[in-house]
């Protein structure tokens, strides 16, 4: 049976220690540009089951993934690529899952959507729909009676999932615990296609922070300047004792739910507005402002070869046979020992 491998692709050439605007930036590209290629190759059949894409989100995103340490707990959705890249998971094995490799954290077993890594602390996604709260929520007890400190969680929602019940029971569970669990609500105006005025009656979803007891932080989610500091800053009150933090970023998805989906139902008028500006263009204007436009230049690049190898090598790569696979957990007690031996 294969086993998995970190890869050969070989990463992109920086400076051992990058600035905090170069590490951002770097995660917004990277997302998009593998998410551009993975649309396209779902377009042309290569990937099965539905993609969804974090276009516009990647600010906010990368922002909370730059934000953890190693030893902490990140429970992303299905639009939180550059999150997740931002905290370390290789861009390859984000590929693999995609195209179904076994050679991949989950060994192409199930939907890209539900890919994690737990040697990372990547939670897999069980459901976008508030449930990723409990998950992190519970990890984080779990870390507590471990006797490990300084741990924080940090768990990823859409507006439409602040609906929801386990979006209730998994923030009322962490107030009540004081867990350092950082609650990142990406508020993109719809819940698939349901505009907020339809998903509740209050003016703004930080006013909910108030009623759970807990800490919370507004931003315009477009700014990516913005999403650096108010995310970290409600990582380190997590990281220092203050209980949940709730950071909601205000922008928009800017294409539709899946690319199954032309988003016809979105407003003009919230296209055209301040929250429907693209964190990308955002952050090359800021580039050019302060001299850096080539810097800009030179990571698109990079990351755009990094893109283009890593599809290159998993294509090449096997995917699962049926009649070949052993369909059990691989982390049942005695099955990696079992897997690694093979």
């Amino acid at each position: 049976m294969a086993t998995r491998t970190a890869g050969t692709l070989a990463r992109p050439t920086a400076p051992k220690r990058q600035d905090p605007t170069e590490k951002l930036g770097r995660s917004m590209l990277r997302a998009r540009l593998v998410e551009d290629k993975l649309g396209s190759l779902y377009r042309a059949g290569r990937i099965v089951g539905g993609v969804y894409l974090g276009r516009g989100q990647e600010a906010f995103s990368a922002a909370g993934g730059l934000n953890l340490r190693k030893g902490d707990v990140y429970a992303p959705l299905i639009r939180d690529m550059a999150g997740r890249l931002a905290f370390g998971e290789p861009l390859v094995d984000a590929v693999r899952t995609y195209l179904g490799s076994r050679l991949g954290p989950m060994r192409g077993r199930d939907g890209n959507i539900h890919r994690g890594d737990l040697e990372l602390g990547i939670l897999p996604m069980i459901s976008h729909l508030g449930a990723m709260i409990s998950a992190a929520a519970g990890a984080l007890l779990a870390k507590r009676m471990r006797g490990e400190k300084q741990r924080v969680g940090l768990a990823c929602a859409g507006d439409g999932a602040t609906s929801t019940g386990s979006f209730h029971e998994g923030l009322n569970l962490a107030a009540v615990e004081k867990l350092p669990l950082v609650v990142m609500v990406a508020d993109n105006a719809y819940a698939y296609s349901t505009p907020n005025s339809r998903q509740f009656a209050c003016t703004d979803l930080l006013e909910r922070a108030r009623g759970y007891g807990v800490e919370g932080h507004g931003l315009d989610g477009t700014d990516p300047d913005a999403c650096l500091e108010m995310v970290g800053r409600a990582v380190q009150r997590a990281r220092e004792g203050a209980g949940p933090q709730l950071v909601v970023g205000r922008l928009l998805r800017l294409c539709g739910h899946g690319e199954h989906d032309d988003a016809f139902y979105v407003d003009a008028q919230v296209k055209g507005s301040s929250r429907g500006r693209d964190c990308l263009q955002v952050m090359e204007e800021l580039m050019k402002k302060r001299g850096r436009a080539k810097e800009w230049g030179e990571w698109r690049e990079e990351a755009r070869a990094e893109v283009e190898e890593a599809v290159m090598q998993v294509s090449k790569e096997p995917v699962p046979d049926p009649f070949e696979e052993q369909w059990r957990a691989t982390v049942t007690p005695g099955a990696v020992e079992e897997v690694a031996e093979e």
